[in-house]
């Protein structure tokens, strides 16, 4: 898809690599938003979703740590929910949360269907077919354990959010919008960390081990929700751009 240039230039430059991933989502986020409003929020998590669910296995190293490229995407979901919640409300959030896990069951299943499917077996196609089926099941075919690990995660973690944000902005109201977005982020991704890494590791790995597991992804979760912050602010400008106060004559 990229010129051979692009490509030369970020292998040799991962970190950076990392950078504009992140800025390029949280973007579209914004993008979505700008254009169509409460509705592009709630399409951005369903996509979010879906990527992180399809990328999640693939790793790299960033920073010298081992890290999940689905992080960046499910990271994004605290970030739209909390323009949901500064924006629209506390309900208006905890519907997207629930619509988003909705999508996660709904792309779990049927994901789960295609793979009952038998690669074809046409002389013509047989050995791309195989090759294909195969890459497929690698993907997609996770233990229900990691799945009954990211699906409580998320769900327990984004209500938490929500519930966070709201109680943060009951002390501070309008102002500070950085720190409740900081400080909801960062204290729900230690619930959805934690809930994740004791379901998906505890028995196959020690205690100590499955918290290690998940630090070095709740480090990276803490810079993207330092680097959204930038965002939301963007986010909040284009709400208010959409919704002018009007002027009252007195």
């Amino acid at each position: 898809m990229f010129p051979q240039t692009i490509v030369d230039f970020y292998a040799a430059n991962q970190e950076l690599l990392w950078l504009t991933t992140l800025f390029v989502d949280l973007g579209f986020t914004v993008f979505l938003y700008r254009f169509f409003g409460k509705a592009g929020l709630q399409v951005a998590i369903a996509t979010a979703i879906i990527l992180a669910n399809l990328q999640g296995p693939k790793l790299t190293v960033i920073f010298g740590l081992q890290t999940s490229l689905g992080v960046i995407f499910y990271s994004s979901i605290f970030f739209a929910t909390d323009v949901l919640s500064e924006n629209y409300g506390k309900a208006a959030a905890n519907k997207a949360v629930r619509m988003g896990f909705a999508v996660s069951v709904i792309v779990l299943v049927m994901l789960s269907l295609a793979l009952l499917y038998l690669p074809s077996d046409k002389p013509e196609t047989a050995e791309f077919s195989a090759s294909i089926h195969t890459a497929f099941a690698t993907i997609v075919n996770f233990t229900p354990r990691f799945i009954f690990g990211s699906l409580l995660a998320y769900y327990v973690s984004q209500h938490f959010d929500v519930w966070a944000f709201h109680k943060i902005k009951s002390v501070t109201g309008d102002r500070w919008l950085w720190l409740r977005n900081n400080l909801s982020t960062m204290s729900s991704q230690v619930v959805d960390t934690v809930i994740y890494s004791l379901v998906a590791w505890w028995g196959i790995v020690d205690l100590k081990t499955a918290l290690a597991l998940g630090a070095a992804k709740y480090l990276f979760k803490v810079v993207i929700a330092m680097i959204d912050t930038l965002f939301l602010y963007w986010a909040r400008h284009t709400h208010r751009l959409r919704n002018p106060v009007p002027l009252t004559v007195e």
